[in-house]
């Protein structure tokens, strides 16, 4: 029998600081996600306490924002897996029977952390990734990255998180494959979204992973989008492999199928992913040293 996994892609608005307002609203999308008959419901970046940053003047910098007491009093509001808005989440997983992937500002060492928790049908944390790709030209400079990519395993499907400007460097996706993700869920907060979709669209491509994105709704927003990795049929045929694309503005709960058994038999046999890739060739991919044009 084909299993059909089913993600409810949540394309809604959120209070920027109210996190009360924001939980009660995401049990809202939850309970709707289940009764359309979803296995596992995808969240926007920082769901919970909003995506906003202390207004600070531009030209501080990181350690002297840090001093001020704006950015104090911010730290102050991150949570964590034992909050009462998470754990509000995790009952509601055990009590729907569905899978969540929620996310907000976590407490970090000094900084707060973008992060997605991923919680079961049991209402259990099976996992925490932190974003590593913070945009650190931007107001994200205020943020402590994340130092790992991570799968977790999901009713036997394996996935994997990357946040919003993870998307943007190939190398998130790839090492996601590499350990095993079948799907990569996306939270997002962002515009100009035309260009990121169709980085999306070959991140599943490349590595022969299902990708769902999650991105909240406004003008030159929204565009919440999930592909398949399937891009040619078993005759060698281009295919579309555009499994949802929402439009700018609309508020609502989307539902993207995966067919894992079709995924799974076109990973058996495709030459994407980590088939014949020449690895000896990537040492510089390691090479730390920023050369111009892209100093910054």
């Amino acid at each position: 029998m084909t299993k059909i996994f089913r993600i409810a892609i949540v394309q809604e608005t959120r209070d920027p600081y109210n996190m009360t307002l924001n939980t009660n609203k995401g049990l809202s999308a939850v309970k709707k996600a289940k009764e359309l008959g979803a296995d596992l419901v995808l969240f926007p970046e920082c769901w919970i306490t909003g995506y906003e940053f202390p207004k600070v003047h531009k030209k501080l910098t990181t350690k002297e924002i840090m001093k001020t007491t704006e950015f104090k009093e911010w730290n102050n509001l991150a949570i964590d897996e034992n909050s009462d808005h998470i754990q509000t989440f995790c009952k509601a997983a055990k009590l729907l029977n569905i899978g969540i992937v929620i996310t907000a500002y976590t407490k970090g060492v000094k900084k707060p952390q973008n992060s997605a928790f991923v919680i079961n049908r049991n209402g259990e944390i099976i996992m925490k990734y932190s974003k590593v790709h913070t945009c650190d030209f931007a107001d994200e400079r205020m943020l402590e990255s994340g130092d790992e990519f991570k799968v977790c395993e999901f009713e036997g499907v394996k996935l994997g998180v990357m946040i919003c400007y993870d998307r943007e460097y190939p190398e998130s996706a790839r090492i996601l494959m590499l350990k095993g993700a079948e799907l990569i869920l996306v939270p997002n907060d962002c515009e100009s979204m035309k260009p990121r979709i169709q980085a999306l669209s070959t991140r599943a491509y490349e590595n022969m992973v299902g990708v769902a994105m999650s991105n909240p709704p406004r003008k030159n927003a929204g565009c919440s989008c999930a592909f398949s990795p399937i891009t040619w049929d078993k005759n060698g045929i281009p295919i579309d492999n555009t499994i949802l694309l929402a439009d700018a503005e609309t508020e609502d709960v989307f539902i993207a199928e995966f067919d894992l058994e079709k995924i799974r038999d076109y990973r058996k046999h495709e030459m994407m992913g980590n088939t014949f890739r020449k690895v000896k060739a990537y040492s510089e991919l390691l090479n730390a040293a920023i050369k111009e044009p892209f100093i910054r």
